[in-house]
């Protein structure tokens, strides 16, 4: 039996990345060297003080048994807490905050909960894969709105209001919801209150449910600190907004996010759940609490570890030749294929770089079709690795520049991918 015959499963497509993780495994397990810039997960460990309260709080016999899938209240009033010291937003810890596994599981609940078979669901894209096929598995249709193909500015507000009145206008039935991803993944954009602006007035005027993912709030290197899309007073009326403690605090293991904001949401998010798990363990959610309620030296650590990394990967290949622009926030370079390589696409380019260069990156087209320009960088090795990495890239450009520059012709298209194909 395949479980190509599971519905749900039907509606997935064959995974972009797998190609490229098979010949990372198959390739390490060769032995040779690989930098893996590919999965944005953060390699330092979780500041020692978190840690200290999860084992303090685990030798509880108290919090071994079964938690609160809402969140203990304690981690709801810290969050609640947080909000008001970064984004001067007063939230209510018992209705408008709820704990989950993770941002992208309560994102992935809040489309089961809300979506009905047919409901059409607008999306980013690219995007976090999680935006979309979240709503697909439960039965939505999304419909694509194309962002992030500038030159790494950010997205012109005036062009989005353009894309999404044309959505609702087209769209039978109504758009039900909305996803917002700033600071971005994969592509790093940040937007200001005055994007947000528009749109919230727009969807409050369609009843158009808006979902802001926010993960990268702490992340952020220039200019002003990204905003919450709850600043915006009457928000709340449509938004729930999506946070973890994955990249702020190094904790992506621990599986601790919030959705925040509109009261019928989070109501709703709160009662599927009840149906789903009882919550993360609770020592991970004491130590939480200790991590938003602590000191806070250890978030800026991280953003300064993040922009040096970030500073020595964009000097680096700019160094190779692959000019790629600066990224303002998240721990992601988004860079578009150099042009002696663009006929390739991006899954082709990146198996070409991780056999040539013995570099790991993520495919764009794995984000959606709009990202096929572009390979996606994590800053997720330390900036020695990072400077080998360009380095590594830089040789592979230089030994390649002759099969490159005759890359029209079939033949030499043809040896030029032939080291790849090998491998597969």
């Amino acid at each position: 039996m395949s479980d190509s015959e599971f519905h749900r499963i039907k509606r997935l497509p064959p995974y972009v990345f797998a190609e490229v993780n098979a010949m990372k495994a198959r390739a390490r397990a060769a032995g040779e060297d690989i930098i893996d810039l590919g999965m944005g997960n953060p390699d330092q460990p979780t500041p020692q003080h978190i840690v200290d309260k999860l084992v303090e709080a685990v030798r509880d016999p108290k919090t071994h048994r079964y938690s609160n899938s809402r969140g203990i209240p304690g981690l709801r009033k810290a969050h609640a807490a947080y909000y008001k010291r970064r984004f001067n937003v007063d939230i209510d810890p018992e209705t408008e905050c709820i704990v989950t596994i993770g941002s992208k599981e309560g994102l992935a609940n809040l489309a089961q909960a809300i979506t009905s078979p047919g409901d059409i669901i607008l999306v980013p894209n690219p995007s976090y894969p999680i935006h979309p096929f979240g709503f697909i598995l439960a039965g939505a249709s999304v419909r694509h709105l194309p962002v992030g193909q500038a030159n790494g500015t950010s997205t012109d507000i005036d062009s989005f209001m353009n894309m999404l009145e044309r959505a609702v206008r087209h769209s039978v039935p109504k758009p039900l919801a909305l996803v917002l991803n700033y600071p971005s993944n994969p592509t790093a954009e940040v937007v200001g209150l005055d994007f947000y602006r528009p749109i919230v007035e727009f969807c409050r005027k369609h009843g158009i449910y808006i979902l802001s993912d926010l993960a990268y709030a702490e992340v952020f290197f220039d200019g002003e600190p990204p905003p919450s899309i709850l600043e915006i007073p009457e928000a709340r009326d449509v938004a729930v907004e999506f946070t973890s403690m994955s990249k702020t605090y190094s904790m992506a293991g621990w599986r601790i996010g919030f959705a925040t904001g509109n009261k019928k949401l989070i109501t709703a998010l709160a009662r599927i759940k009840s149906y789903l798990d009882y919550g993360a363990f609770t020592p991970i959610q004491v130590a939480a609490t200790a991590a938003l309620n602590g000191p806070q030296d250890c978030v800026e650590q991280v953003r300064t570890m993040y922009r040096q990394r970030r500073d020595v990967m964009i000097e680096g290949l700019a160094a190779a030749g692959w000019q790629v622009p600066s990224p303002a926030a998240s721990m992601f370079a988004w860079a578009p294929i150099p042009p002696q390589f663009a006929h390739l696409g991006s899954l082709e380019f990146s198996k070409l770089l991780l056999q040539e260069a013995k570099v790991a990156v993520a495919p764009g087209i794995g984000f959606g079709e709009y990202g096929d320009g572009h390979v996606r960088l994590a800053l997720v090795e330390n900036v020695h690795r990072i400077r080998q990495a360009t380095r590594n890239i830089k040789e592979f450009f230089r030994s390649n520049a002759a099969g490159a520059a005759s890359s029209q012709d079939p033949a030499a298209r043809a040896a030029l991918l032939e080291p790849v194909k090998a491998k597969v």
